[in-house]
């Protein structure tokens, strides 16, 4: 109450100075206990608040991005150390098919060579659209990293089907196609 009309209502008898002074506390224990449990909330601050957590969001995608981006960057560059510390130089006037993707390729290389290409000895690796013979374990660290960098890893088949027809039939190991 404005003190204009507090000494009025005092000098008219209708309000004593306990009860103005009991009013007065207990609208003062209000404001105090409002601001203790509600935070003053504007439509500024929630909208704020509302932008800072899209923000945090969105960089950490970006930031998830990023770190997926140097991964990558990270195994291409292990995948062409390995294969420029383990290979094999192909020397010959054998010519050893295989195919890549949908076309079939020729590499030159000697008897004793194509003879471990057959038997899952050595491999073909490719990069930058060239291709490169490394040794067979190399070659399966590589494909764990990048599998499509190996493009020929002979295995021999353990398990034989008995419904093959050609199953008594041995492919020779110097067949050339």
């Amino acid at each position: 109450m404005s003190n204009a009309l507090k000494e009025q209502l005092l000098k008219a008898g209708l309000a004593d100075e306990k009860k103005l002074k009991a009013v007065k506390k207990a609208k003062h224990k209000e404001k105090v206990q409002a601001g203790k449990n509600k935070p003053l909330l504007n439509e500024a601050s929630v909208l704020a608040e509302q932008a800072r957590q899209h923000q945090v969001a969105r960089d950490k995608e970006l930031n998830q991005q990023k770190q997926a981006e140097l991964q990558k960057k990270a195994i291409a560059a292990q995948v062409r150390q390995l294969i420029a510390n383990n290979t094999i130089k192909p020397q010959g006037d054998v010519a050893y098919n295989f195919t890549d993707g949908k076309l079939v390729k020729r590499l030159y290389v000697n008897s004793k060579l194509h003879d471990e290409l057959s038997r899952g000895l050595l491999a073909i690796a490719k990069q930058d659209e060239q291709y490169y013979l490394v040794p067979a374990a190399v070659a399966e660290k590589i494909q764990q990293r990048q599998s499509d960098s190996i493009i020929v890893l002979n295995v021999k088949q353990q398990k034989l089907d008995e419904d093959d027809p050609y199953a008594e039939y041995q492919i020779p190991d110097d067949l050339m196609w």
